[in-house]
């Protein structure tokens, strides 16, 4: 298997002011980024931060979702991308208050 992990990051944009917001206008693009960098740099060649259209949870974003467990966050600045990377992505564990209604 080439990535042991994929990390799927909504970068949807709709209209201003749709009631439902979107994870665009609340800093996904600069998140994915940092999460992109991070993986660079802490040398995790089996994990791969990809962009996302629309994961339809934009009101609880910006979201992800990790592959192939699954596992669909809330990730909202670095603080929350850092507390991933090393949970989930290094030790296999789960960010129990960032993970969105009905994942796992």
């Amino acid at each position: 298997m080439f990535y042991v992990s994929h990390v799927f990051c909504c970068l949807n944009r709709r209209e201003p002011g749709h009631p439902r917001g979107c994870c665009a206008d609340k800093g996904a693009e600069s998140l994915r980024d940092y999460l992109k960098d991070r993986v660079k740099t802490l040398n995790l060649p089996k994990v791969r931060i990809n962009a996302a259209g629309c994961l339809d949870r934009c009101e609880l974003g910006p979201c992800i979702v990790i592959y192939p467990e699954g596992t669909w966050y809330t990730c909202r600045n670095q603080e929350d991308a850092d507390e991933i990377i090393d949970t989930h992505l290094v030790k296999g564990g789960r960010v129990e208050r960032l993970l969105l209604p009905g994942s796992d």
